[in-house]
């Protein structure tokens, strides 16, 4: 009895005497790692490093590679070899870490390259392009509101913001209401009717806005003098009926010649505005429209206080981002008449200031009255996105 009486108090004691080895090892485990910490530090400077100097000799010394092919090939192995590296050693810093720090960190370790990319790319040319808006032509002094003046003053300017606002008021409308009624009538078709017929509407967002233009231009606005085969769509009906071949493009008159190149946009985004309201109108509960049709109401009514009100959200989403394009329009502008004939844009008028003019504090300040312009509708954009998120 006194034998086991005095050995089984000894068993807490051990256990006691353990307890603080198996803490230790557990805090060593969760400490830092100075190993893995110094190869995934070493490893993500390095990637970085070989990375941008990659790109750079790309920009300075591309006889270096031996043509597009060569620099097609190292700019892949720089873009997708750096971006693998550079996660794959910024894990092992993280990893490398206190248990307690790592796992909070990852996440943002993760997106920091991203939000970077939108500093440097982004945010940073916006602040620069406001500062060398006060600055002079060649960006070595300060001229406080004087390109403001300059450009407010400047008929070119006016005349720019006013084809701006028609491109606005017709573009992004015309695209909404052509989208709807390519979408409700393909809806009408057979399964295959209704994918061919929507891949021969989507079919022009394939094609870059240069190519559009250089299409237009070509098979349907040209224009050859009186006696010669009109090329020109346009001409060749025009004169089929008994009229004289025109430069359609030089006519200014009612704006004919930017209406002219309003329809190659539309033409171009007709596709985008019809695949997305397709689907919000199949979307659309079947059985409210046919308790509507129960309750007498015809197609068009159907359509218009059933059908309508259920994809307004769609709707304005298609006209916001189709008008946040219309603000920025270049492409077509500088490629078909680059400004002549009173179709000048603000974005072909920044073009003209900034590498013909050669007046940087200028075109700055074009870019910067563009920019005060699209931001409340980026605003109101992101406040009906947060809208629909809550369901309101």
């Amino acid at each position: 009895m006194t034998s086991s009486t005095s050995t089984a108090p000894q068993e807490p004691a051990q256990r006691s005497e353990s307890e603080p080895t198996e803490k230790g090892t557990s805090s060593a485990g969760e400490g830092v790692q100075p190993v893995k910490l110094v190869i995934g530090a070493v490893g993500l400077v390095v990637t970085v490093w070989v990375a941008v100097n990659l790109f750079l000799a790309i920009s300075y010394y591309p006889q270096w590679f031996g043509g597009r092919l060569g620099i097609g090939a190292v700019a892949i192995v720089a873009g997708v070899g750096g971006a693998f590296g550079m996660f794959s050693f910024l894990n092992v810093f993280i990893e490398a870490l206190p248990r307690r720090f790592s796992g909070g960190l990852i996440p943002y370790a993760f997106l920091l390259p991203g939000f970077s990319l939108v500093v440097l790319i982004l945010i940073y040319p916006t602040i620069q392009t406001i500062h060398y808006s006060f600055a002079n032509s060649e960006s070595t002094a300060y001229v406080g509101l004087e390109n403001y003046r300059a450009i407010f003053a400047d008929g070119a300017f006016l005349q720019a913001i006013f084809n701006n606002v028609l491109w606005i008021i017709v573009v992004p409308a015309a695209t909404v209401v052509f989208g709807v009624i390519v979408a409700v009538l393909a809806d009408k078709l057979s399964a295959t009717g209704e994918k061919a017929a929507k891949g021969f509407i989507f079919l022009p967002m394939a094609i870059s806005f240069v190519g559009a233009s250089a299409i237009w231009v070509t098979l349907v606005y040209a224009y050859s003098p009186p006696g010669e085969a009109q090329t020109g769509l346009l001409n060749a009906v025009f004169t089929g009926l008994g009229g004289e071949p025109q430069a359609w493009l030089n006519i200014s008159a009612g704006r004919l010649n930017s209406l002219l190149l309003m329809v190659i946009l539309i033409w171009l985004q007709v596709g985008f505005a019809m695949i997305l309201l397709s689907s919000a109108i199949k979307g659309v509960p079947q059985d409210t429209v046919e308790a509507a049709r129960i309750d007498g109401a015809n197609e068009f009514q159907v359509f218009w206080r059933v059908t309508v009100p259920q994809i307004k959200t769609t709707i304005i989403t298609v006209y916001i981002t189709v008008l946040i394009l219309v603000m920025k329009v270049f492409d077509i502008v500088y490629v078909v008449t680059n400004g002549s004939f009173k179709t000048e844009v603000i974005a072909n008028l920044f073009f003209k200031e900034l590498f013909n003019a050669r007046q940087a504090g200028q075109a700055a300040a074009i870019v910067v009255v563009l920019l005060i312009a699209v931001l409340p509708v980026m605003y109101y954009q992101i406040k009906a996105f947060r809208r629909e998120e809550a369901g309101l």
